[in-house]
Order: structure tokens, then sequence, then C-alpha cells
């Protein structure tokens, strides 16, 4: 067994690759390790240059990669082609930027000079998710390469062709050997690669028992750790609020990525008294929603990544149903090929019932009926993850009340969740720890020096 890639839309096996042996993970670190101690000697400019290339070279081969990312995981092609419009975007922010950034900082004291330094560390080692297969590793990629550290990518074992991809991307950009790798191991091995003194650090995007287990290893190695362990967004709606877009928006927040993703709105919180209209406007138009082959321009939704994925939500959907949700549309799965599911409302939720605490991982919204702004933060706040949440109003002191009182990790006001170059991406509770992005995520993993010259 090794990475398999499987076309979700058919079911069909695309691409495997054998898991490598130890000696090949070994060899991998050793060059990682070796081209690091040259690369970090490297001006900033030049670094800057080389990320430049990537990005057009990635720019250039859109068309190819966009497929690559629909055949492996389902995205919609035009959702594939936003993905790598993207990482072109973050490729050349953190090229423009990231120098910067890593300035050294004058600070003043009783020294005739102090300042500190930021240097980079050594190999950083990517746990990287297959639902946002090119993006999540470029938000990794790009401050990691510019700090003058090197990347390891662990991919998920779903997308191989989207690792090889990677790692020859940056290779057709100029990038020596060992700069960026992608790692085929299995589970077993990634505790051992942790543990080795020539990683210098982690970061996961994943499930939370993977970011349990990883944080355990790092822990045990004295390593520093960034983890991104999903989220239950809510998406509130307040009275003031502009109901159609709040409705538009929404259905786009709910199913983007096929409804996989991390930060999508998936508790919609709404006052009682716009409760009826919005849930009739919502349902109505996730239930006209066109689920389909994903290469298809008419396909607003395409499959989920697995058979496994879709009984998964399949199981919280009727096990809801079974606990007395309201079903306002879709929990049925489609006969015929593919592993899709349809885009679908519950309402009624309680805390009997599954999805009143896990992550639904798919199409599926539940609705949330808030007596008031106090009780809409209330039911947003009683979840274990605290990633983003959206909030809409059209009353400025509401918002400015709400914002803090929210457990999160970002807030976007009459907005979806959504990651950029500029701003801190990252959470609080389950949802993980440390913050990729920004200047933010930039100095995750460097070591910030001080320098005191008497």
């Amino acid at each position: 067994m090794g990475f398999v890639s499987i076309n979700p839309a058919t079911g069909e096996v695309v691409k495997s690759v054998a898991f490598q042996s130890d000696a090949e993970i070994d060899a991998a670190l050793a060059q990682a390790h070796a081209a690091f101690l040259t690369y970090s000697q490297l001006p900033v400019a030049e670094r800057a240059r080389m990320l430049n290339t990537a990005a057009s070279v990635l720019d250039s081969e859109s068309p190819d990669v966009a497929r690559i990312l629909t055949t492996e995981m389902g995205k919609t092609f035009a959702a594939a082609r936003g993905e790598v419009a993207k990482c072109v975007l973050g490729l050349r922010w953190f090229a423009e930027h990231g120098p910067k950034m890593l300035e050294s900082e004058m600070v003043v004291t009783g020294a005739s000079q102090s300042y500190v330094r930021y240097d980079p560390i050594g190999a950083v080692l990517a746990i990287m998710p297959w639902n946002f297969p090119l993006w999540q590793v470029i938000r990794f990629a790009a401050p990691t390469l510019i700090a003058g550290n090197v990347g390891l990518l662990k991919h998920a074992p779903n997308v191989p062709e989207t690792a090889a991809y990677l790692e020859g991307l940056f290779r057709r950009s100029g990038y020596p050997a060992g700069i960026f790798t992608s790692l085929y191991c299995d589970v077993d091995a990634i505790a051992r690669v942790i543990s080795d003194d020539r990683v210098a650090a982690v970061t996961l995007t994943g499930s939370e028992r993977a970011g349990r287990s990883v944080a355990a290893a790092a822990g045990a190695a004295v390593k520093k750790c960034v983890l991104e362990l999903g989220g239950s967004d809510p998406f509130i709606v307040l009275s003031s609020a502009d109901i159609e877009k709040a409705v538009r928006v929404g259905v786009t927040a709910r199913t983007q990525n096929n409804g996989q993703s991390c930060i999508a709105g998936k508790r919609f919180i709404i006052e009682d008294s716009i409760y009826d209209e919005f849930a009739q406007k919502f349902s109505d138009a996730m239930a006209s929603l066109v689920v389909g082959d994903p290469f298809d321009p008419a396909t607003d939704v395409g499959p989920l990544v697995s058979e496994t994925q879709r009984n998964q939500i399949a199981s919280q959907v009727n096990d809801a149903v079974e606990k007395g949700a309201k079903l306002h549309c879709g929990g049925a799965i489609p006969s015929g090929p593919g592993w899709y599911y349809p885009p679908t409302v519950l309402s009624e939720i309680t805390p009997a019932m599954r999805v009143y605490k896990e992550e639904v991982f798919g199409p599926v919204a539940t609705l949330w009926r808030a007596k008031d702004e106090d009780d809409a933060i209330a039911i947003a706040n009683d979840t274990p993850f605290g990633l983003g949440a959206s909030v809409w109003s059209g009353d400025d002191a509401q918002i400015n009340r709400l914002i803090p009182r929210l457990e999160v990790g970002q807030v976007f006001v009459n907005a979806m969740v959504a990651s950029t170059p500029e701003l801190p991406f990252g959470g609080v509770k389950n949802s993980g720890i440390g913050r990729e992005l920004s200047v933010h995520g930039l100095r995750e993993f460097v070591n910030a020096k001080a320098v005191w010259v008497a």
C-alpha cells in the first residue's frame, strides 16, 4: 500500500506511489539538511527572485495543475483554477513583502546598539491535507522559503500527483534539489521524521486526532509546531442584516470546495425575527444547486473526496434526522458512480445529535434560531472549535460588540471567512495553535535572535 489517487467522480484509480523505504527517507532528510546550509546563506533578495519565478511557472501551468486538483479530489474545475490563482498570488505576496518582514528590528535599550534578527532555523516538515492540496502547501512553502528554511512535504495519501507536481514546480523554478522535497511515507514514519535532528519544526493541517499526535511527537522532540485542526464556523445573521446577500453568500460559504473546507460556514445562527424568511430562502437556494461532473461548467457541487468521507457525512445526517432534526432539503445518497452527496439543510438541532458538536465536512448546513445577539454569541461559542466566524449585521455598534466576544481566530463581517496572505490564519480551542500567513505566519519558523552590543 502507498499513496493512491482515486478519481472521486468515477471511483477509478488514477495513480499510485509506493511508500518510501527508511533509507529513502533518510537520504531525503540528508539532502534537505545539506541544501539548507547553502540556501540559508543566500541574500533574501535572491530568495524573493526565486519565489517570483515559481509564481510565474505556476501561473503558466495553471490549466494542467487545475486538472490534477479536480481529478484527485473532486473540486470543480472552476474552483481548481481559482485555487491555482490564489497560490500564484500567495507566492508573489511573500516574495514582495517577505524581505521587509525579515529585516532586523532596532530596539532602544541601554546598549550602544540592540536589535532583533530573524534567522532561518532549518528544515520544516509540513503534513498537509487533501481539501486544498495546492493552496495548503503554498501557504506553508512561501513563507518557509523566503525565510531561508527548506521544506519537507508529507502530503495526504490520496493526492500523490499534486505532491509530485509541487516538488517539480520548485525544481523547474530554479531551486536546487533538497530545498523542497515531497516525502511518500506512511503514518508510522512521521514521528521518526519529526524526531530527526535534521528537522527543525513541523506544521500540520488536518484532523484534531492527527494534530494531537503530531503535537505529542513535536513536544517529545522539543520542537515548534503549528496546528490547524478544522472548525465548525458560525455564520451569524442578525435582524439588521441584508438577508438576500446573507443567503447568497451563505450558500457559497457552505458549499465551497464541495463543502469540504475548514473555514466554511457550517452553523447558521439566525435571529428569531428573520429566521423563517432566511431558512426558506437559504434552503431553496441550496436545493437548486447543480450536483455533477466537476469538469462541467454548469456544476455547482462536485463529489466528496472519497466513499469513506461520503459515508461519514451520511451517517451524521442520518443520526440527526433519526433524533428529530428537520430535513429541509437533501439528505440522501444519489445512485450511480462517484461519491456525490446533495446540498443538505438541517434544523432543530439538539445536543443528542452528533452534528451538535462534530465538524460536518461536506455540503451540510445546520440552522439555529437565536433569540437575540447575546443568544447568538452563546450558540456560536458552544463548540470545541474556534477557527472563524462570519457576522452579518447593518448595525456598526452591534458588530463592534460582537467581534471581541467571539472565541475564534478570525471574524469576517458581512462576508464569508477566507484566507488571505495579508492576514494571520489560525484558530483557538481545538482548532489549533499558532498562525499561518502574514508576518505572524512567517515568523512562526524563524529564530527571533536578540543582539546586544555594549
